[in-house]
């Protein structure tokens, strides 16, 4: 028996779904996850030995590959001081000033362990700024596991067919409006019913969890308008995109000031970590300051800061989009090509380092259309790019993640992997 499927059984046993997070199991694929071993660059080896292209990239952290250098020589200079102390540190205030210099609209931000504990405290913020109850989000856009956001949520709750959590009261996910991505329509119409009683509207400026897709021209600008209108607040979650797209996040693409700001993933580097942030009259309302109460032991975690410096200090040193911008337009001329030489219209969607092959071949826009892809022929791609040594993200309800230590060569194999998995499934 393989290692990776011994460990899985092993798993099985004392880990609910025998993981920890949820996307992270193959079951619905047919087969158990394989167990990393070591990951360095753009590359995974796993416990049988198995190299493998990496596309998945921790789910978004790894910006600079798996282990950079600069990184892991901070965390090991960090932790000669201490993993962690309870008390204020000089790397929270220089990550703190870092995200004020790159992110215009962060005027304030507060640390936290997760980017789900980042976008439950600026809803709980935004509630408590403006003294009102309702907050909209938009149908596929994942902001975490809080309570009131895991209502018609993506990433791995569609990935299993459950749109929505059991053990979300009623009452609590009644306080939250679910509109549909990219209508600017159906945001005009609650706004014009109930847009007094609104405290914010949270967003992915580019949802990344429910495949991939873009926003309609002006229709953040509108989201802007209109929650300015109606002295709501703006909640981008940038967990995804930040640093990512731009080295202001999508708001820097879009020249787009919300209110507040959730950020993670990058920013810590691969270590756990979070944050939010935006106006500093809004961000005051936070104790100790203000009455909206947020906590967090190991917030600010001296690791993570330091990590997280380290690697945004690089992508700064090397003006690293450009070589993610150059990277993805390589890949997705070799994709569609792959596409059109094996006799497929399916849709791909790409931003900088963010991308997703959606098995339809209807526009994607929004959650419904990302819904009439063909599961079938995702798993049968899935499957066979795995067996290249290629992996893709086990869903097809995620994004693909290029890094900087992505090669040439890389990306050049996962394109002849892609039109070899292509072809074996045509005939599905």
């Amino acid at each position: 028996m393989p290692i990776s499927e011994d460990m899985f059984d092993r798993a099985c046993k004392v880990i609910p779904g025998g993981v920890n997070s949820p996307v992270r199991a193959f079951n619905h694929l047919g087969r158990a996850p394989f167990f990393v071993d070591s990951a360095k660059g753009a590359h995974l080896r796993d416990v049988d030995g198995k190299d493998y292209i990496d596309y998945v990239g921790t789910w978004g952290p790894a910006i600079l590959g798996h282990a950079p250098d600069c990184v892991v020589q901070a965390v090991q200079d960090a932790s000669k001081k201490g993993m962690s102390f309870g008390t204020p540190t000089p790397a929270e205030v220089e990550m703190a000033e870092l995200i004020c210099r790159l992110v215009p609209s962060i005027e304030k931000v507060r640390m936290t362990n997760s980017g789900t504990e980042a976008t439950m405290s600026a809803v709980r913020l935004a509630r408590g700024f403006t003294g009102r109850k309702l907050i909209v989000k938009f149908a596929g856009c994942y902001h975490g596991h809080v309570d009131s956001l895991l209502v018609s949520a993506g990433s791995g709750a569609l990935t299993h067919g459950q749109p929505d959590s059991a053990g979300v009261p009623s009452e609590l996910a009644a306080l939250t409006i679910v509109l549909p991505f990219n209508d600017e329509q159906a945001v005009r119409d609650i706004f014009h019913r109930r847009g007094r009683e609104i405290a914010g509207v949270i967003v992915e400026p580019y949802p990344g969890n429910a495949g991939f897709y873009l926003p309609r021209p002006g229709y953040l600008e509108y989201l802007r308008e209109i929650t300015a209108q109606y002295d709501a607040l703006l909640i981008f979650d940038e967990v995804m995109t930040g640093f990512r797209l731009a080295p202001g996040g999508a708001q820097q693409l879009h020249a787009i000031e919300p209110d507040l700001t959730t950020l993670g993933k990058i920013i810590g580097g691969g270590l756990p970590v979070g944050a939010f942030g935006g106006r500093a009259d809004i961000m005051d309302s936070i104790a100790p300051l203000g009455g909206v109460y947020q906590a967090g032991t190991l917030s600010g975690n001296p690791l993570a800061m330091a990590a997280g410096i380290a690697q945004l200090r690089e992508l700064l040193r090397t003006n690293a989009w450009e070589r993610l911008e150059t990277l993805g337009a390589r890949l997705e001329e070799g994709m569609r090509r792959a596409l059109v030489d094996n006799g497929f219209n399916f849709t791909f969607k790409r931003c900088g380092s963010m991308f997703c092959l959606h098995f339809t071949e209807q526009d994607v826009v929004d959650l419904t259309s990302v819904k009439t892809a063909r599961f079938d022929f995702f798993r049968c791609y899935f499957l066979n790019m795995l067996d290249q040594g290629v992996f893709v993200a086990p869903s097809p309800f995620e994004t693909g993640f290029l890094s900087t230590a992505h090669s040439e060569t890389d990306v050049d194999a996962t394109i002849v992997a892609a039109s070899r998995a292509l072809h074996c499934c045509a005939d599905l």
